[in-house]
C-alpha cells in the first residue's frame, strides 16, 4: 500500500506546473479550473461516465488542437471534485498542457485516480473554493475560466448569486455543464429546468455558455465540446445557451427554498 501511494505521489508530482525554482508566472492562454460534481444525487454510473468523459476528452486530438490554436499554445488546468459545503477535493493540481504528451499524461492520471464520493450540492461553496486557486498558482493566463458541472441547483451553503458575482468581479468567466440525465430540478409549469437555472444563476462573464447533457451516451461528446469551448472561448459577450432555448427568468433561491425545512445559512 505504501509503495502504491509513493508511486501515485511521483506521478502526481510529474503533472504539476512550474518548478519551485521558477521565479515568474508562466504565461498561458487559459487558466482553467474544472469543478466536477460528485454529490450523492448522482449515482455510481453517472459518476463513472462523467469521469470517463473527462479522460476521453482530455486525451482527444481535438482538445490538443484547441490548445495549440492559442497564441501561446499552452493552457494550465486543475481538476477539482465538489459536493456540499467544505466538500472539495483537488484531484489534479495545476498542470500545463502544451502538446499531445501532456494531454495524455493528464488523461491517464485521471483514468486511475479514485473518484471522491461526497454528499450535498453547494455550487456557491465550490465557486468560493475555486476563486483563490488562481492566486499564486504560478501561471498568468490571458483568460481565466471556471467550468462547473452539476445535476442540481445550489441547496446548501451560501446563496449562489453573491458567490458567482465575486468570481465575475475578479474577471473570471464561469461556464456550466448541467447534467440533466436524472436531475434534481426538472422543468415544469412552475419550475425551470436545470439548464435555465445554470444560465441565469451560475454562469457569467465574457463568452460564458451552458452545455447541458441529457443522456449518458452524450457525456463524452459534451465534455469534449465544452473543453474545446473553454479553451477557444466564444465571441459573445453575453452568456449563451448551447442547444437549449432561453426560457423565463429563474428564481436563483429555488434550491434553498426546496430545502427550507432544514437548510441553514451560516
Amino acid at each position: 500500500m505504501r509503495r502504491g501511494l509513493a508511486v501515485f505521489s511521483i506521478v502526481l508530482g510529474s503533472l504539476c506546473g512550474p518548478t519551485a525554482a521558477q521565479d515568474f508566472d508562466l504565461p498561458v492562454d487559459v487558466e482553467l479550473v474544472l469543478l466536477v460534481d460528485v454529490s450523492g444525487s448522482m449515482d455510481h454510473e453517472e459518476h463513472t461516465v462523467q469521469r470517463q468523459g473527462y479522460v476521453q476528452a482530455l486525451g482527444h486530438p481535438d482538445f490538443v488542437r484547441a490548445v495549440l490554436s492559442g497564441g501561446l499554445q499552452r493552457v494550465a488546468l486543475t481538476y477539482v471534485e465538489w459536493a456540499g459545503p467544505d466538500r472539495h477535493a483537488v484531484v489534479l493540481p495545476w498542470t500545463v498542457v502544451a502538446d499531445d504528451e501532456d494531454a495524455l499524461r493528464v488523461s491517464d492520471f485521471l483514468a486511475t485516480a479514485p473518484i471522491n464520493f461526497m454528499r450535498g450540492t453547494s455550487i456557491s461553496s465550490a465557486l468560493d473554493f475555486a476563486l483563490p486557486l488562481f492566486d499564486a498558482n504560478g501561471f498568468e493566463g490571458v483568460r481565466r475560466v471556471i467550468d462547473i458541472s452539476g445535476d442540481g441547483p445550489n441547496n446548501m451553503g451560501p446563496p449562489i448569486v453573491p458567490s458567482r458575482d465575486r468570481v465575475l468581479a475578479a474577471g473570471i468567466t464561469i461556464n456550466g455543464l448541467p447534467i440533466m440525465i436524472r436531475p434534481s430540478l426538472r422543468a415544469g409549469p412552475a419550475s425551470p429546468g436545470l439548464d435555465d437555472y445554470y444560465r441565469d444563476c451560475v454562469i457569467g462573464g465574457s463568452g460564458a455558455f451552458v452545455l447541458p447533457v441529457t443522456e449518458l451516451d452524450e457525456m463524452a461528446e459534451a465534455v469534449r465540446q465544452k473543453l474545446i469551448l473553454d479553451i477557444a472561448g466564444l465571441p459573445e459577450t453575453e452568456p449563451v445557451m448551447i442547444r437549449v432555448q432561453a426560457g423565463a427568468s429563474v428564481d436563483c433561491m429555488i434550491g434553498e427554498r426546496q430545502r427550507r425545512g432544514f437548510w441553514q445559512h451560516p
